[in-house]
């Protein structure tokens, strides 16, 4: 069979898509508007004084609704979508991967990260990062991702970090992101920006008298698996970093590989969490303290825990913590059933509009809402650091917080971002408001019909306050239509119902 012109026309672009130049940007947006990344000639929007269900949906497990998926969830249903992107691999990405795929450092092994400078390793993870979240079909795994990556954070900036985080994001992170939690968090322990990070590597008893590094052990515990208050003690923690001593890194050839040196690992008898470790065990001591400490009952309901708050609500429920404990203990820790089990609960659906977008879930929803087209320079890039959450820069591990509190100081910078991404200030970033007004038959000769933007953004009617201020702006008729069309969508990015979700 031959090959039809949108796939001719794919390969090309992917084939440039590692050309450092401008006009293979240009001809990579052209050929994802061909796949379908692009505005729909009409767009539905919610109706309705609450925020629509699978409007919701889309604002919790994807990164708000690019144009059209509304309609697209509301005739599968929501439970089918669901479905659908628990199996990611199933969804065709292809038009995704012709921005996200051309950046060489984020595809290459541990040691070959050594052989690029630091400011493109930032910059290309950084870019690659964005533009997944922004225009992955697969978008549960995306916000999956950005889960794990919090719950399992590594700060870029701290030793080598920066030349091995890649590989851990796409062989821990993007590997188990919606598999089973044991293989996710044994990647993590022997991951080699994890091993940096933690002081992993400098874990050892070569002697008697050497102490081991606890610093791993102790965020295993009290981050990755328990929970802080998950009934570990410090001779739990003494005892794990013994089972962990000897995993460490290469220094010359193969730089950055993991290895396991039997002569500095404590090869004793140990007794983690009431468990016995037999002496002798040499580097399986490694997978006997991931068994316990991924099976004890904290860690389910740890992990629960952190779900419920990230996908319903800041103060998780009693009740609905305890359902998704008991689903991740009876599956044996399978991600994408435990997933499922929150999204499809009556707390999920009864929380719409209960969260505060973090900055990341606002610039990315707010250009996805737009069906805006962007490479993701660093010009954008820069916005997140501003908002203050920049892309792996959190120098503590225990990633950035799911919580309202930590966020309300950065609004100032969210307005300046809703104003320039309207107005197409931000450097090589195209927001077509325009073409997205006429996609949601919001412009009728020089008159704006402004509630319809505000239903499209925040997924219900817009109030009575929301209407009088946004008519104020559109019923300028001393400024051109565009403009107006600009001002108003400048107003509802910046309002509180764009904020939450």
């Amino acid at each position: 069979m031959s090959p039809t012109r949108r796939e001719l026309l794919a390969t090309a672009a992917l084939g440039a898509a590692a050309m450092p130049f401008a006009g293979c940007e240009r001809l990579i947006s052209r050929v994802a508007r061909d796949l379908g990344q692009s505005i729909p000639d009409s767009v539905a929007v919610a109706s309705g004084a609450g925020i629509d269900p699978a409007f919701h949906l889309l604002s919790r497990a994807a990164f708000g609704p690019w144009p059209g998926d509304l309609e697209r969830v509301r005739a599968m249903g929501e439970p089918a979508w669901i479905d659908e992107q628990l199996d990611p691999a199933s969804i065709d990405d292809r038009a995704c991967d012709l921005r996200a795929r051309r950046f060489e450092s984020v595809h290459c092994d541990p040691s070959l990260g050594y052989e690029f400078k630091k400011p493109v390793l930032r910059e290309e993870l950084s870019r690659h990062t964005l533009l997944r979240a922004i225009y992955s079909r697969r978008q549960l795994f995306e916000v999956m991702v950005g889960f794990w990556s919090d719950h399992l954070n590594i700060f870029l900036e701290k030793g080598d970090c920066i030349f091995l985080k890649a590989s851990d994001d796409r062989e821990v992170v993007r590997k188990h992101a919606l598999g089973k939690f044991r293989d996710l968090i044994r990647a993590s322990a022997i991951s080699p920006a994890m091993l940096v990070y933690l002081d992993g590597k400098e874990n050892r008893r070569s002697s008697p008298d050497e102490v081991p590094n606890e610093n791993y052990a102790r965020e295993l515990l009290e981050l990755h698996t328990l929970g802080v208050n998950g009934g570990y003690t410090q001779q739990d923690v003494s005892e794990v970093a013994r089972c962990l001593t000897g995993w460490t890194l290469k220094t010359k050839w193969s730089k950055g590989t993991v290895v396991f040196d039997p002569l500095r690992h404590d090869d004793g008898e140990k007794s983690v969490l009431g468990h016995t470790i037999a002496a002798g065990g040499g580097a399986s001591d490694l997978d006997r303290v991931i068994d316990i400490a991924c099976l004890h009952p904290s860690t389910a309901n740890h992990i629960s825990a952190k779900l419920v708050r990230r996908f319903v609500c800041d103060d998780p429920p009693p009740d609905l913590v305890s359902r998704i404990a008991k689903t991740f203990s009876e599956t044996g820790g399978d991600i994408a059933r435990t997933v499922r089990e929150v999204l499809r609960s009556d707390e999920f659906r009864n929380a719409r509009g209960a969260k505060v977008k973090r900055p990341f879930e606002f610039v990315v929803s707010g250009l996805r809402a737009l069906g805006a087209d962007t490479h993701a320079h660093p010009a954008l890039v820069e916005y997140l650091n501003r908002m203050g959450q920049g892309l792996f820069q959190l120098p503590t591990p225990d990633g950035y917080s799911d919580e309202a509190s930590e966020w309300v100081g950065s609004l100032l910078w969210r307005w300046n971002f809703a104003a320039v991404l309207s107005t197409n200030q931000i450097p090589t970033v195209n927001a077509p408001v325009v073409e997205l007004a006429g996609a949601l038959d919001a412009i009728h000769g020089e008159s704006i019909d402004a509630p319809r933007f505000v239903a499209h953004f925040t997924g219900r009617t817009a109030t009575p306050v929301e209407t009088a201020v946004v008519e104020s702006i559109a019923a300028d008729r001393s400024v051109l239509v565009a403009d107006r069309v600009a001002g108003v969508v400048a107003l509802v990015l910046a309002s509180p119902g764009f904020q939450r979700h």
